[in-house]
């Protein structure tokens, strides 16, 4: 069975069903193939789910080219109240200086987020690793092959986000330009 014109069956209310009973994010195509849709129908079907869910308690999140139901960042409160769960636990200064690093300018190397910090971040970055917020994504060129990070699915949850996309503007006087950035992570 497949949806279509002539099924009966909306598209947008079967990948919410989806999406719903999927333990973790999944792919357009998958979705495409799960209902016997043309992918470009689908991925219409999910800018529109997305929308109405604006109005709702649930939020559609893309990451990676995979997409996931999760709750609005708004009611989170609630949430945590409801299941019992103690509240979100607060980062450092020092996280979120890291985190601010990784997530505008990833990929990175630990040497490159030391060298905008000026100080060590080893026990920072083990701790961003553990609580799932960063991940390795590869290594760079150059002596050595350090570790490249970049941040999670996880990282954008955390922030009640959707997309690294609606990461605020960065306004910082002294920005490291792109050719360090790509001289570092080199070496």
């Amino acid at each position: 069975m497949s949806v279509g014109e002539n099924s009966g069956l909306n598209l947008i209310a079967a990948l919410e069903a989806l999406l719903f009973v999927s333990p973790e994010p999944t792919t357009p195509a998958q979705l495409a193939a799960a209902v016997g849709a043309p992918l470009a129908a689908v991925e219409e079907a999910l800018r529109s789910l997305e929308q109405a869910l604006l109005s709702r308690g649930l939020r559609l999140q893309r990451h990676d080219g995979r997409v996931q139901l999760t709750t609005a960042p708004e009611f989170a409160e609630f949430i945590e109240r409801f299941l019992g769960l103690e509240a979100t636990s607060r980062l450092s200064r020092a996280a979120l200086e890291t985190l601010a690093i990784i997530a505008y300018q990833q990929p990175v190397t630990r040497p490159y987020v030391e060298s905008v910090r000026g100080v060590n971040s080893d026990a920072v970055m083990k701790s961003l690793l553990g609580r799932g917020l960063i991940q390795e994504v590869g290594r760079a060129e150059g002596p050595g092959r350090p570790i490249l990070y970049g941040t999670t699915a996880d990282f954008l949850r955390y922030f009640g986000l959707n997309s690294l996309t609606e990461l605020p503007p960065l306004e910082l006087d002294e920005v490291l330009d792109r050719n360090s950035h790509d001289k570092l992570l080199k070496g």
